[in-house]
């Protein structure tokens, strides 16, 4: 089964990577940061990841602590995939050319591209 997250699944699992194991609490703290969110709504999202099996949940405590099962480039590659084949047409040279096309990318990335690209130029044996 692939596990696809939802948008505001993403947020809670972003905040439960950075952190490690987090409360609901640790994780609504985190999101109300930068967006009004309900406690309760935090709350119900984490139990439907848990369901989905995007979280793990360690119930010998009080309070409940939350773990991240998917890691982030598993997420990365599932919502890249989807990406590519939905919005690109299966084009991952469109995806690139738009992505450097609309997002400036600084020297640093620039530099890493052409690396991970040279190794494509190699003659294989």
């Amino acid at each position: 089964m692939e596990l696809k997250p939802t948008e505001s699944e993403l947020e809670i699992l972003q905040v439960i990577w950075k952190k490690g194991e987090c409360t609901v609490r640790d994780v609504h703290e985190e999101l109300a940061k930068n967006k009004e969110s309900g406690y309760t709504t935090t709350l119900k999202l984490m139990q439907i990841m848990h369901e989905k099996g995007l979280v793990e949940r360690n119930t010998d405590a009080k309070t409940h602590l939350y773990k991240a099962v998917i890691t982030r480039g598993e997420a990365q590659q599932g919502a890249l995939d989807k990406i590519i084949s939905t919005v690109f047409k299966g084009s991952t040279s469109d995806l690139v050319i738009q992505a450097l096309g609309q997002h400036r990318a600084s020297q640093d990335e620039i530099d890493a591209i052409k690396d991970y690209l040279k190794q494509f130029d190699q003659p294989t044996k």
